[in-house]
């Protein structure tokens, strides 16, 4: 049930009849976890925050440096050096005092991934290397956990989501082999400010959809976009039949 100030607060989003209480109920009462709370991971767990899905946990294992700032909209001047994860989910509880936030200010691997995908309705995946993309990507399949991916560049991003309770919905691992990728960081390559946003917010609109059940979610899609030219393009993905992750 949701209380007097939950109903004035997400009053904007009640109103509208194809979401109502119904949709808020289901975003009262879902667990999300978020891996990175750097550039997309800002705009992802604000939104989240703010739009009431019930608790968030954010993982990183990083602290807050100055060129951070230019586009880690969750962090501001003074809190340089402070632990990322911690960081933001005080900026979550600020902005909406009524969700749960927990945050891991540690790398997640191994067993204890596994656990916490478990515990959880929905992973969005806001990293930065493939190392844990991929990682994630086997947790998710495993647990049976939706999975919004996103990743910026440059002035490039890209947005899809993977849902392995769904037959037909291919894995991360059908669309880029573990082997042969290598990371390219935007310390090394470059990203202009707003992209992160865009893509970052894009995130958190697919992980309302998914959760809410309302809409339809990017599973067997692939977005891709051109921020210079601001144009997107759609990709349709399908399950890789030998994929050794999800074919099984």
């Amino acid at each position: 049930m949701l209380s007097d100030e939950e109903l004035l607060r997400y009053s904007r989003q009640i109103l509208m009849p194809r979401f109502d209480i119904a949709g808020q109920e289901r975003l009262k009462s879902a667990r999300v976890l978020v891996i990175g709370a750097g550039g997309l991971g800002c705009p992802v767990a604000l939104y989240l925050g703010a739009a009431g899905v019930g608790h968030l946990t954010l993982v990183d294992d990083d602290t807050i440096e100055l060129a951070n700032l230019q586009r880690q909209i969750g962090f501001e001047q003074d809190q340089l050096g402070d632990p990322k994860a911690e960081s933001l989910a005080g900026r979550v509880h600020r902005i909406n005092p009524l969700v749960s936030v927990t945050a891991l200010n540690q790398r997640l691997d191994g067993e204890e991934l596994v656990r916490q995908v478990e515990e959880v309705n929905l992973v969005v995946d806001c990293s930065d290397n493939f190392n844990t993309r991929f990682a994630l990507s086997r947790a998710c399949v495993a647990a049976k956990v939706p999975l919004v991916s996103g990743a910026a560049i440059r002035g490039e991003g890209q947005l899809s989501v993977y849902d392995s309770r769904q037959e037909r919905s291919p894995c991360y691992h059908c669309l880029y082999p573990e082997q042969g990728n290598e990371d390219l960081t935007c310390s090394e390559a470059g990203v202009i400010a707003p992209l992160v946003g865009m893509i970052g917010a894009a995130q958190a609109m697919e992980a309302i959809k998914v959760i809410s059940g309302i809409g339809t979610p990017l599973v067997g899609r692939l977005l891709i976009l051109d921020a210079w030219e601001m144009q997107w393009r759609e990709m349709k993905l399908a399950r890789d039949p030998s994929c050794p992750v999800c074919s099984g």
